[in-house]
């Protein structure tokens, strides 16, 4: 049985295959993987329908939690540096490119 308290070793920049597969397995179980991939929606200054703006707003607060979910399995220094980047899918196509 998975314990999702647990919590994995940060990641320091070694074993990183492991440590996304452990990552992606986590997000996955939370219902957050797929923030890795879609596209968020763009909402346009002149929207006034209350359902476009709940949704595009949730999606930003669960793209929130995706992306701190990511950044707190790293090491301070990766932190640091990942930290800036906007977007779940910004911050983890980055690291594949590691």
């Amino acid at each position: 049985p998975i314990n999702h308290g647990e919590r994995s070793k940060k990641f320091n920049d070694t074993e990183f295959k492991r440590w996304q597969q452990k990552l992606l397995f986590c997000l996955t179980t939370l219902n957050l993987a797929r923030f890795l991939r879609e596209e968020a929606p763009v909402l346009r200054e002149d929207e006034s329908d209350r359902q476009v703006v709940a949704v595009v707003d949730a999606r930003k607060h669960f793209d929130f939690l995706c992306k701190n979910y990511i950044l707190n399995g790293f090491d301070n220094m990766l932190y640091n540096v990942y930290g800036l980047l906007k977007t779940t899918k910004k911050l983890w196509y980055s690291l594949e490119k590691k």
